[in-house]
């Protein structure tokens, strides 16, 4: 894992994402992030490397490519983890991962993520300003959207970590960004326009300078919308959220056997559906002037229909299916 010089003491570690961080002098530093559980020892031993150990870790969010490592180091070297409290709840327990995972079973979440579970130190407080945070003052920007609690993280060096709130540009080709509420997404991406700092770092694999933000942020903008509007395409008719994953899965030719990945698949489709049942573009069929299910509940008739506004047909959340 490589690690190379961002502007004064921000830093920024190159693993399969961007985990930058703080040096406070030459042997100690405050990650902002920890990476994946698969490469722990890589990111130690880059760290060792360069004289340096962990301080403190400054989480943006605790997904699993961003929190995975946090436990660990917090037990290992006896340091502060910092979260907001919406993550904190989420990686509370594994009960509470769910709210993450969503439509993993329980076994399979705690095979995939029991190393997330832990306790943070210091709760980021749920408003926009400077946290002082093992000796070093950082500037917070709440940034919900990717996750519930997601925040920009600001260095004392005018260096922003965006975290997930933004796409680099080498990840615009997404197919199905993960983003657990849109329009919370799309207005965190405008909230970025007024930071005041000099570079911009994402954490996957990603970097601007403040004069090359603004563009990006509309190609985000662009291709969310882009995205939500190819899904929309999709819904020919009255479709069950199964039957809509099937059809985006085969546009975009997601093919997998694995059960976990083809849930994955269906909970990012389940996001833009959503997103667009809010937007008025869908109908779910449970508003005035909707579709009802028959009396007696939904026998006989399909469950989970969505068809595109302004036609409502009946429906109700109900059954999934592998791919």
């Amino acid at each position: 894992m490589d690690i190379r010089p961002i502007k004064g003491n921000t830093w920024v570690l190159e693993g399969m994402e961007w985990i930058p961080f703080y040096k406070l002098d030459e042997r100690r530093c405050i990650l902002l992030d920890t990476g994946l559980l698969g490469e722990r020892e890589e990111l130690e031993q880059a760290l060792l490397d360069h004289g340096l150990t962990p301080a403190g870790i400054l989480c943006s969010h605790a997904h699993v490519d961003h929190g995975g490592n946090n436990r660990y180091f917090q037990e290992k070297y006896q340091i502060p983890v910092a979260l907001t409290a919406k993550e904190a709840g989420m990686c509370a327990g594994l009960l509470n991962l769910k709210c993450y995972f969503l439509m993993l079973p329980p076994g399979m979440v705690e095979r995939e993520a029991a190393h997330l579970v832990h306790t943070p130190d210091v709760i980021v407080p749920d408003r926009d300003g400077p946290l002082s945070f093992c000796g070093a003052e950082f500037q917070i920007l709440q940034t919900p959207g990717h996750s519930a609690g997601h925040i920009a993280i600001q260095t004392p060096d005018r260096v922003c970590y965006v975290g997930d709130a933004l796409l680099s540009r080498e990840q615009l080709w997404a197919k199905l960004p993960y983003c657990l509420s849109h329009q919370a997404g799309i207005e965190s991406r405008e909230k970025l326009r007024d930071v005041d700092a000099d570079f911009f770092v994402m954490a996957h694999r990603g970097m601007c300078r403040r004069e090359e933000l603004s563009a990006l942020i509309d190609d985000n903008q662009a291709l969310a919308q882009r995205r939500a509007g190819e899904v929309l395409a999709l819904i020919t008719g009255p479709m069950t959220i199964s039957e809509i994953t099937r059809a985006v899965c085969g546009y975009f030719k997601l093919l997998t056997k694995k059960p976990s990945r083809a849930l994955r698949f269906e909970r990012n489709i389940r996001f833009f559906v959503e997103y667009l049942v809010d937007r008025g573009d869908l109908d779910p069929g449970d508003r005035p002037g909707g579709g009802r299910l028959p009396p007696g509940g939904p026998a006989g008739g399909p469950l989970n229909q969505y068809t595109a506004a302004p036609c409502p047909r009946s429906g109700t959340w109900g059954r999934f299916s592998f791919l």
